[in-house]
Formats: structure tokens, sequence, C-alpha cells
């Protein structure tokens, strides 16, 4: 990972990671809670990395394909 990964890209959902991660890390401060430091800085390298649970655009589905815009004849064969 190196620094221009981590100025750039971001958007809400990493926002959003970024403050879970900070607000969950401060409740783990305060109440001495370790599995909730633990999740906070699951959330803290999710924000950094800019990765979510299934990778970067891991689930997201292929939108870079192209249509053929052809139209096929269709023969049909009758059968009695």
């Amino acid at each position: 990972m190196n620094l221009h990964s981590l100025l750039t890209g971001w958007s809400f959902m990493r926002f959003l990671r970024l403050g879970a991660g900070i607000f969950i890390g401060v409740q783990a401060l305060l109440y001495r809670d370790v599995l909730s430091g633990l999740i906070a800085s699951v959330f803290l390298l999710q924000a950094a990395t800019n990765t979510g649970c299934c990778g970067t655009s891991g689930c997201a589905t292929n939108t870079n394909y192209k249509s053929k815009n052809t139209i096929q004849d269709v023969e049909f064969e009758e059968v009695k």
C-alpha cells in the first residue's frame, strides 16, 4: 500500500468505515474492551486499504461488456 492509494478514492462507504472504526475504537478505550478494539481495528484497516468484506469491488458485477445488438432470424419447426 502506498501513500497515493491512501489519499485517493474516498467514497461514502470508506468514510463510513473510518467513522465506525473511530467510534468503536473510542468506545473500546473507554470501556477497556478488547473485542471492540479488534472490531475497530478491522474497520480502520478496511478504511485505510479501501477494502470491504469482498475486497475492492469484489462483489460488483462486470459492467464492461459489449452487447450484441444484432437481430437473428429464428427458424421454428412444427412438430405434430
